[in-house]
């Protein structure tokens, strides 16, 4: 048997979320499968197994945020079985459990898992706050309490007790007939000795409404407590408490009906790391935005000739593109737009490279996955480079390798029909481009004629500690010279 434990997955990240399971206890899989998606400080991201084997139990629920190094999943052969442990073990909240499945566990025909792991070991013991923590044997009684815990119906467990408290005996095996239909061994008799069942969704609810599942009445499967048990119990407390009821109660009106009147969604993954990178950025890099409005008629004429070639047509091509472009070329002369300070070494540092990060809105956050080396491509390569950086974000695939290393951001806000904004730098770079929308205005061309333009606005937000305004006009200007004539990129 192996287990395979959550493996830092870029630039010493110390937790992330299971997403989504790939597979199922009892899966034949071989190495490199995908069996698991992550969510990172930083991305999604799909696990491969290192094991080929049989599925013998997933350790950890989805929607569960867990840290670096904590056992996710147990390979092995379909025979084998954890063994069994000698000290105290962790109980993992998994919600609703059922192992009655024989084939869950590998044995033969009418042997249940639960038989065997109630054979095997005694009530597993949560240990108080304080106390040591669990060692590497003890963990297998956590496995052990998981073992099929997404198979159909879910798993099933003994009850938790507190470490120090009296153990009861362990039981001899037994079959799944002689287990309650709640689930709760016969010694339980107290209903505060044994744990509600419930999926995680419906605990959720309940801490959210402030109830407690152990006071319910279950009527789902098995005994476990549903959304409707939660729900009844709120609206009982909203009928006791006539007009001033609970805000519990209000909420849970709401839901039922034209909808709620707030809700909380918790901050972490990409989103929580946005939030904390731009906060440090924003109070350690004194910035300053400057802003410029260019007639972008030709760049657009010069977008529609590209897309007119051969070699372009399976390629998207924009404007972006001969920003993108621009701001490389524009670099040459102002390099100290693609370096940083390096504070803690009192250093400046040049980069001669070009690591260009696109901003793109995900429905997880912001990310700014960037193209690699972007000075040494042409326009051709450099499309398909954007096209690909682009799609991956959009589908939440974009790997912390791909977001890592950025010299220079530019941030598309034209795409929302946004004029301009006063971008973040993002940290590590010294300078963040924004590209607003391109709208026809009315304009007035160098002979003093009035007539109507493609025009946008760019703004340069950029470290005023070591750019000084000279340096950031000068490659602001640039950029709107080339895309208010393209041709003006051979000077440079």
């Amino acid at each position: 048997m192996s287990e395979f434990l959550l493996p830092d997955v870029g630039e010493g990240l110390t937790e992330a979320e299971i997403v989504a399971w790939k597979v199922k206890v009892g899966d034949v899989i071989e190495v490199n499968d995908i069996i698991v998606e992550i969510e990172t400080a930083k991305s999604l991201v799909e696990l491969p197994s290192p094991y080929a084997g049989t599925v013998l139990a997933l350790l950890v629920p989805e929607g569960e945020m867990i840290p670096v190094g904590t056992p996710i999943i147990s390979v092995g052969d379909p025979d084998e079985a954890p063994a069994a442990p000698s000290g105290d073990a962790p109980a993992r909240d998994i919600g609703e459990i059922d192992l009655s499945n024989p084939a869950a566990s590998g044995g033969g025909e009418g042997e249940s898992l639960v038989g065997r792991m109630k054979a095997d070991r005694g009530p597993v013991r949560r240990p108080r706050k304080g106390s040591a923590s669990p060692s590497t044997e003890s963990a297998a009684a956590t496995q052990m309490q998981v073992q099929g815990a997404f198979a159909p119906g879910g798993a099933q467990s003994d009850p938790v007790i507190e470490a120090d408290e009296p153990a009861v005996p362990a039981q001899s095996a037994v079959t799944p007939s002689a287990v309650t239909p709640a689930f709760v061994p016969a010694r339980a008799t107290d209903p505060a000795a044994a744990r509600a069942l419930a999926k995680p969704p419906v605990r959720k609810l309940a801490k959210e409404l402030g109830v407690d599942l152990s006071s319910l009445t279950p009527t789902g499967p098995n005994g476990t407590v549903t959304r409707d048990d939660v729900q009844a119990a709120v609206g009982v407390t909203e009928q006791s408490a006539g007009s001033g009821g609970s805000e519990a109660a209000y909420a849970s009106v709401t839901r039922e009906g034209t909808g709620e009147r707030e809700t909380r969604e918790p901050i972490k993954g990409v989103r929580k790391m946005m939030g904390q990178a731009m906060v440090n950025s924003a109070f350690t890099i004194p910035h300053v935005t400057e802003w410029i409005t260019v007639d972008v008629t030709r760049t657009m004429e010069f977008v529609d000739r590209l897309k007119a070639r051969r070699e372009f047509r399976d390629v998207k091509v924009s404007p972006l593109l001969v920003l993108a472009r621009a701001v490389m070329l524009a670099m040459r002369r102002t390099p100290e737009i693609n370096s940083y300070w390096d504070d803690a070494a009192q250093e400046v540092v040049f980069k001669n490279y070009v690591n260009l990060g696109i901003a793109a809105a995900t429905p997880r956050g912001l990310v700014v996955p960037n193209v690699k080396d972007a000075e040494q491509l042409g326009l051709l390569d450099l499309a398909g480079a954007l096209n690909q950086l682009t799609a991956t974000a959009r589908e939440g695939k974009t790997q912390p390798a791909e977001m890592s290393g950025g010299t220079f951001t530019i941030t598309n806000v034209g795409v929302f029909g946004v004029d301009a904004g006063t971008p973040i730098i993002n940290p590590g770079e010294s300078a963040i481009l924004c590209f607003g929308s391109i709208r026809k205005k009315p304009w007035v061309d160098e002979s003093g004629e009035l007539c109507v333009r493609d025009v946008t606005t760019l703004a340069l937000s950029f470290d005023h500690r070591h750019v000084d305004g000279e340096k950031g006009s000068r490659f602001i200007a640039d950029v709107a010279g080339i895309l208010e004539d393209p041709a003006s990129a051979l000077l440079f």
